[in-house]
């Protein structure tokens, strides 16, 4: 004799309805919680990063959405369906169901080109480039730093004008980095002989900020220090940056005092063949200095106080194969930092006047 199917008591259902609430209770204090602040991205800085933190929000959103409905319903059948003492034979067996099929096959495949489209207009965003940018920066990455082109001048960290399209060019010498700043939103990589490229907007509000940015691809034994920061400036602050900038590159060195200490420094794979100088108190000194590291592989000298922070002089940089002469002031006596600002965690030294 076949089985009458049983009705389940109501409060099943209850019991399902109070499960559907308590996964949406554990979500909105997961999202509420500082915990659950870890699950987002970065604020975004730029205006195509708010593209990218949207097209986030939609996508986590949907997931959220399919979880609880999964849980729910898996929850609902476990209750639904659980086999109790009294049950003795087998319920009604169904097999195949085609309104099923193809509810099951048709919301999955909606929800996938939604996504697609919402994906596909957010990076064509992304990529999206002017015909006349504002400002075009060239940046070089090599092992192991990042060089930044403006115009003429070069510059050893990128500032940014605010609201501002900023047209970025990309290039390695050696082998494949990636240009990636957290609160962009964005990684683009550096190729051996391939010119990439993108372009973005810092939002108006971000003045005066300051986002660090590394390589986000392994590199080799110096990956860990190819760091930099960008300073987000006003139109006014950015014009007056740059003019100092560029008149500090063309100026005319000063000629070297007469009487002046002499030193020679040579910088080879991204280190100094010298770690201590000693100096005369309130007499001024050079040194030459020799970058034998390859074409594309900058570094300097600049002079620090002894807490290696305090600036006291900030030399151009000097490109790998090339030689340049820094000039120093007397200085009081006590104990100071000599630094490369571009590899400060590996290139520095101590100097002593006496």
């Amino acid at each position: 004799m076949p089985s009458t199917p049983r009705k389940r008591p109501a409060s099943e259902a209850f019991i399902a309805g109070g499960v559907v609430v308590l996964l949406i209770a554990v979500v909105a204090a997961v999202f509420l919680s500082g915990w659950g602040r870890s699950l987002y991205p970065p604020d975004a800085a730029t205006v195509q990063a708010q593209q990218v933190s949207g097209l986030y929000d939609v996508v986590f959103a949907v997931a959220v959405g399919i979880f609880v409905i999964v849980e729910a319903l898996i929850v609902w059948s476990i209750l639904r369906y659980r086999r109790r003492p009294t049950d003795t034979e087998l319920p009604p067996q169904t097999h195949g169901n085609n309104l099923v099929e193809v509810i099951w096959t048709l919301i999955p495949t909606a929800i996938v080109l939604f996504l697609f489209v919402i994906s596909w207009q957010t990076l064509r965003t992304v990529d999206d480039t002017s015909a006349t940018p504002d400002v075009r920066v060239h940046a070089i990455a090599g092992q192991f730093q990042w060089q930044f082109e403006y115009l003429a001048a070069n510059g050893g960290g990128l500032a940014i004008p605010v609201d501002r399209n900023v047209y970025v060019t990309l290039d390695s010498p050696d082998v494949i980095h990636a240009f990636y700043v957290p609160r962009f939103l964005f990684k683009r990589d550096a190729i051996p002989g391939q010119t990439n490229h993108f372009e973005f907007r810092l939002k108006p509000d971000e003045a005066g900020q300051v986002y660090h940015g590394q390589c986000a691809e392994l590199c080799g034994v110096g990956h860990h220090i190819m760091e930099f920061s960008v300073l987000a400036m006003s139109q006014s602050d950015f014009d007056a940056w740059l003019a100092a900038l560029v008149a500090k590159n063309n100026a005319t060195p000063a000629p070297v005092p007469s009487g002046a200490a002499s030193f020679t420094i040579h910088a080879k794979d991204i280190a100094y063949d010298t770690k201590t100088l000693e100096v005369a108190a309130n007499t001024p000194f050079t040194i030459t200095f020799h970058n034998d590291d390859p074409a594309g592989v900058a570094h300097d000298v600049d002079l620090r106080q002894s807490d290696g922070k305090t600036v006291i002089t900030d030399q151009v940089t000097t490109d790998g194969g090339q030689v340049s002469i820094y000039q120093y002031p007397g200085l009081a006596p006590g104990t100071y930092t000599f630094i490369c600002s571009i590899h400060p965690g590996i290139m520095s030294g101590t100097l002593t006047v006496k």
